[in-house]
C-alpha cells in the first residue's frame, strides 16, 4: 500500500518527518518520486505507465474497498469499482502541488464505492420510485405532524397524485433490506433469524396492532397528538407540553384520561 507522503520538497514533510529514519525516509520520498513520474507518463498516454501505477497502487484501493464489505457487493467487484478513482485520480493529479498521490487518490477511491452502493444498493431501485418514495414520506410526516395519525396509502396516494399500487411499491422500496444473519443491534450472538415470531404470535400481534390502530382514530385530536409525540416519538412530558403549548401536569393529567381509555377499548 503506498504510505501518504509529502513532497520531498515541501519543508512541511521535513519537519514533521524530521525523527524518521533516514534508510526509511528515503524509501518513502522514491515512493513519491516515482508516482509522480509514472503520473506524468500516464497523463501523456503512456499505458504501461498507467499499469505500473495500478499496480503500485493495488493495495491501497484494497484497503479502502475492504472497509465497504458485507454490503451487497463482492470484495473484487469493489476493488475493481475502486480502480476507477485510481484512474480518475491519475488522470486528474496535478504534479505541481507537492501532494501525495495516494492523500489525493483516496477520497475520489472512496467516493467512486459509495457512488456504486448507493446508485445500485443490494436490490435496484428506479430513481424514480426512489423519488416519488422520499414524497410519500414527506406527505406521510406532514399528516402525523399536523393531524396526529397515521394516513391510509390510498390517502397518501392521492395527495401525490399517483395510484396507490405505485405508491405501496415506492415506500417498499424505501424500506432497508436486512440479511437473516445479520446480528441485532450489534449483538453477535443474536441473529435476526432468531427474533422472527411464528405465525400464531404474529397473527396475534396484528390483531393487537389493528385494535390499538382503531382506538386511537377514535380519540380526540389533543389525544392523539399526545400520543404521537409520547409513544412514537419517545418526547418527556416536558417536552410534548412544549411542543402543543400546554403545561407538563396538564399532559400528564390528559395522558392518563387516553391510557384509561385505551384499556377501556381494548379490554372491550
Amino acid at each position: 500500500m503506498i504510505k501518504e507522503v509529502h513532497a520531498p520538497a515541501d519543508e512541511n514533510y521535513i519537519s514533521e518527518n524530521k525523527h524518521m529514519p533516514e534508510a526509511e525516509m528515503a524509501e518513502e520520498q522514491d515512493v513519491y518520486a516515482q508516482n509522480r513520474e509514472l503520473i506524468e507518463r500516464a497523463q501523456k498516454g503512456d499505458e504501461q505507465a498507467a499499469a505500473k501505477l495500478v499496480e503500485l497502487n493495488g493495495g491501497l484501493v484494497r484497503s479502502i474497498a475492504i472497509r465497504f464489505r458485507d454490503r451487497g457487493t463482492e470484495i473484487e467487484d469493489l476493488i475493481q469499482i475502486g480502480m476507477i478513482g485510481m484512474i480518475k485520480a491519475v488522470n486528474s493529479f496535478d504534479t505541481s502541488r507537492g501532494t501525495a498521490f495516494s492523500t489525493y487518490a483516496v477520497p475520489l477511491i472512496i467516493g467512486e464505492i459509495r457512488r456504486h452502493l448507493r446508485d445500485a444498493g443490494i436490490i435496484k431501485v428506479s430513481r424514480s420510485y426512489k423519488k416519488l418514495g422520499m414524497t410519500l414520506m414527506r406527505e406521510r410526516s406532514r399528516i402525523l405532524s399536523d393531524e396526529g395519525r397515521e394516513p391510509h396509502i390510498s390517502e397518501l396516494a392521492s395527495a401525490c397524485g399517483v395510484s396507490p399500487e405505485d405508491a405501496a411499491v415506492a415506500l417498499d422500496a424505501m424500506t432497508p433490506v436486512s440479511s437473516l444473519s445479520d446480528s441485532v443491534f450489534g449483538d453477535d450472538g443474536v441473529l435476526l433469524e432468531n427474533t422472527i415470531a411464528d405465525d400464531e404470535n404474529d397473527i396475534e400481534r396484528l390483531s393487537d396492532n389493528i385494535a390499538l390502530s382503531q382506538s386511537i382514530s377514535k380519540m380526540q385530536p389533543l389525544w392523539r397528538r399526545i400520543v404521537l409525540l409520547r409513544y412514537y416519538r419517545n418526547l418527556t412530558q416536558q417536552q410534548t407540553a412544549d411542543c402543543l403549548g400546554l403545561s407538563q401536569v396538564k399532559v400528564s393529567r390528559e395522558e392518563k384520561k387516553i391510557l384509561d381509555f385505551l384499556r377501556s377499548e381494548m379490554i372491550n
